[in-house]
């Protein structure tokens, strides 16, 4: 295979390759002729016929697998037709048993942890219940010329209209497909712990923004032993079974000493400051921290019977020097790019015993834990759970003392 000589790259080139390891990012690992090639809709130990779909030049290009000519004994059929080359960006690992999806996050996890943070041990992934389809509790679509609803082609702006999708909850699309939308805009869908289904509707006009809640907008919500009441469309776990698996977990972890102090960073609507607020007890104190002004609302008015919950609002790297010190456990659940060095300083000031790392990004754990290293915090326990079955994306949960 050859570079194309007037456009100095493989773009559109169907080439055939030997496929190897997976890797972060819901593709595997091809190489040819020198480069490396990213294969979608491919599985390790296959041979494909993949064609180029992204070449920028350099060492590596990305490809998708468009004919199977040595199938992977963990091959399955999609159970959804548009899980295809070209067609929806949503979905990475249709093509393999929900079993070996699992094994491939686990794969990823242990790689980015030796890579990234020098660290190697053993990873299972854990099914959350409900099995791999129908759990997509909250979706984000977009209308497209048509005005048809639909999701992106993956790395595209063009929209792959839907009649229905499988890894949504059912039902809660319905009055979303069956209607034609203003083209670009982008439609919010919510169903939450009562069965309701919250619509809201985001179009720009002239430059400008405009939501409109079509449907609902308090979502009901329960876990950790509670009713929660918030913005349909604020932060809460897109699995169902995610956000009381994730609290147990914490529960177990974070063991904040009676009327200690704990830290609950990028706090949401408090969920885990909820969990710390009953180990600490009445006379403990738990500081919340998060940067949207609606969350820290919903979670003031949420967690109103727990004074010792004390909530802040802004960046957590800008909150942090003010933070009440020593403090005994630290949670924290950052957005997907992690912490960075900033706030993992700011945490290891505080001298907590114990850190208990929510992560929906193993680069970025891997990364944040590497930090955490270079100031004596070592990882004491992991535990990775497949919350988005079908796609790339893994939640993990770490100990470090």
């Amino acid at each position: 295979m050859s570079v194309d000589a007037s456009t100095g790259t493989w773009l559109g080139r169907t080439i055939e390759l030997e496929v190897g390891a997976v890797a972060h990012g819901g593709h595997c690992v091809a190489r040819t002729e020198g480069r490396v090639v990213f294969v979608r809709h491919a599985l390790p130990g296959e041979r494909v016929l993949a064609s180029v779909t992204e070449d920028k030049g350099g060492s590596f290009c990305r490809a998708d697998a468009i004919e199977v000519l040595e199938a992977s004994p963990e091959r399955v059929e999609p159970p959804c037709p548009l899980a295809a080359p070209g067609e929806c960006g949503g979905c990475d690992w249709q093509h393999a048993t929900p079993e070996h999806q699992r094994e491939l996050k686990a794969a990823v996890v242990m790689e980015q942890l030796k890579r990234l943070a020098g660290i190697e041990r053993d990873v299972v992934v854990e099914a959350l219940d409900g099995g791999p389809l129908d759990w997509r509790s909250r979706v984000r679509l977009v209308a497209g010329k048509d005005g048809k609803a639909g999701f992106r082609a993956h790395h595209s702006h063009r929209v792959i209209a839907i009649d229905d999708c499988p890894i949504t909850v059912p039902g809660a699309l319905d009055d979303v497909v069956s209607r034609n939308w203003r083209p670009g805009s982008e439609i919010e869908v919510t169903k939450d712990g009562e069965g309701q289904v919250h619509l809201r509707d985001l179009s720009t006009v002239h430059g400008k923004t405009r939501s409109r809640q079509l449907a609902g907008g308090i979502a009901v919500q329960h876990a950790a032993g509670r009713d929660w009441r918030l913005d349909a469309h604020g932060f809460w776990q897109v699995h169902p079974a995610a956000a009381d698996t994730l609290a147990a977990v914490v529960a177990e972890w974070a063991e904040a000493p009676r009327d200690g102090v704990a830290w609950d960073l990028y706090a949401g609507v408090g969920l885990f400051a909820s969990v710390l607020a009953s180990q600490v007890g009445p006379r403990g104190r738990v500081l919340a921290i998060e940067s949207g002004r609606r969350a820290v609302a919903d979670g003031e008015e949420n967690l109103a019977d727990l004074p010792q919950v004390r909530w802040r609002s802004g960046r957590v790297e800008h909150l942090l020097a003010d933070a009440p010190k020593p403090v005994d456990v630290v949670v924290l659940d950052p957005p997907r790019k992690g912490a960075g060095k900033a706030v993992v300083e700011s945490i290891v000031e505080g001298s907590p015993d114990r850190i208990v790392y929510v992560a929906c990004d193993p680069a970025a754990l891997a990364r944040d834990i590497a930090l955490f290293k270079e100031h004596g915090y070592g990882l004491v326990d992991l535990r990775a759970f497949d919350a988005f079955p079908m796609t790339h994306h893994v939640e993990c949960v770490a100990l470090l003392q």
